[in-house]
């Protein structure tokens, strides 16, 4: 099942500066007709979000840039309706995994188990 986004529609944005895994995700994403505008930075993904709002945003917990209280705290301010937010990070960073859901991530996974469900999950992440 796809959800299609028109060009000017942004389904989502990705936060990671992972170019390898960035590639991954945004081309999963085009071939399932959705837009994912990817970010190296949350300065970046904040611009990005403040003129349009995303339907969903994916973030690397390992990011360096990424404040996820701060973050959050953005898109409350700023996004109407706040997008729902996927978060990812390393199976071993379980302090991180805890944050993100404490901070209202829905899901988080280890990034094993992200790459396996993002084909199957992404087009309801982006509804």
């Amino acid at each position: 099942m796809s959800v299609p986004s028109t060009p000017s529609e942004v389904a989502g944005l990705l936060l990671s500066d992972d170019m390898i895994f960035t590639s991954r995700i945004t081309g999963t994403a085009r071939d399932l007709g959705l837009t994912i505008k990817p970010a190296r930075s949350v300065d970046i993904m904040q611009k990005l979000a403040a003129q349009q709002t995303p339907r969903c945003i994916i973030v690397d917990l390992g990011n360096p840039s990424l404040k996820l209280s701060d973050l959050m705290d953005f898109l409350q301010a700023t996004c109407s309706p706040v997008p729902r937010v996927v978060a990812y990070g390393s199976h071993v960073d379980t302090e991180s995994l805890r944050l993100a859901r404490e901070a209202g991530c829905d899901p988080v996974l280890a990034r094993s188990k992200f790459v396996e469900e993002l084909p199957r999950a992404l087009p309801g992440w982006a509804l």
